[in-house]
C-alpha cells in the first residue's frame, strides 16, 4: 500500500461537500475538515488560492487539489484503490462506470437545476441543450438503477456514491419526480454505515436553529 498524506477537505455541511464526506468516508482514508462559509471564508484569498471558484468541496492530497464533486470522488477512488470504489483501469466496467460518473456530472446536474429554476427547453429546441430534456434525463436515470442493485451490477462504487446523493438531493428537495426506482435504489445505498456516518458528521455541523420568539 502506498503512503499517503492526510488529505484537507474544504466543505459546507449545507453543500455538495456531503457527497465527497460520504466518499471519504467510504474510502477510510485520514483526512482533516476545514469548515468555510459562503460569503465570507469562501471567498476569502486563502481559499480563491486552492479553487478560485469559491465553491466547496474541494480536497488537498499530497500536494494536488482537486475540485469539482465527480472528480474529486473518482479521485479518491484511483488514490485509494483498496477501498474497491472503480473497476480497474482497462477493465470493460470501467466504462460503465465513467458512463453513470459522467451522466450523474452532465445531464442529471444540469437538468434538475434548470428544472428547480423553472427553466423549460423550449419546443424543438432540445437538440442545442446537452441534456435533451429533463424529462428524458429522468427516464434514462430511472432504467440505470431499476436494473440491478448497483450501478455495476453486484459492486458498488464511486458512481453510485455520485448518482446516488444527487438522488438523495432530488428526493429531498422536489427536485426529482419521487419514482419507485429512485427510492428503492436510494435506501439501498443510503443506509450503508459509510454514509450514515458521514451524514452524522455533516449534520453536527449544521448551524444550530435560532430559538422561538
Amino acid at each position: 500500500m502506498v503512503a499517503h498524506d492526510p488529505l484537507t477537505f474544504y466543505t459546507n455541511p449545507m453543500s455538495r461537500g456531503r457527497i465527497v464526506r460520504w466518499m471519504l468516508e467510504e474510502v477510510g482514508a485520514p483526512y482533516n475538515t476545514v469548515l468555510l462559509e459562503y460569503g465570507t471564508t469562501m471567498k476569502a484569498p486563502a481559499y480563491l488560492a486552492v479553487n478560485p471558484m469559491g465553491k466547496v468541496p474541494a480536497i488537498v492530497h499530497d500536494g494536488v487539489i482537486v475540485t469539482e464533486t465527480a472528480a474529486i470522488c473518482a479521485y479518491l477512488a484511483d488514490v485509494f484503490p483498496e477501498a474497491g470504489l472503480a473497476p480497474p483501469p482497462g477493465h470493460a466496467a470501467r466504462g460503465v462506470y465513467y458512463r453513470w460518473l459522467f451522466f450523474a456530472a452532465g445531464p442529471i446536474e444540469a437538468a434538475t437545476s434548470n428544472h428547480a429554476l423553472g427553466f423549460v427547453v423550449p419546443e424543438g429546441r432540445d437538440k442545442m441543450m446537452g441534456y435533451g430534456t429533463y424529462a428524458r434525463v429522468m427516464d434514462v436515470l430511472e432504467g440505470a438503477v431499476a436494473e440491478s442493485e448497483y450501478l455495476l451490477g453486484d459492486t458498488f462504487t464511486a458512481a453510485d456514491v455520485y448518482l446516488g446523493s444527487q438522488i438523495g438531493f432530488g428526493l429531498q428537495f422536489g427536485l426529482m419526480e419521487k419514482r419507485p426506482a429512485f427510492e428503492r435504489y436510494w435506501s439501498r445505498i443510503s443506509h450503508r454505515p459509510a454514509a450514515v456516518r458521514a451524514a452524522r458528521l455533516d449534520d453536527a455541523l449544521l448551524p444550530e436553529e435560532p430559538p422561538e420568539a
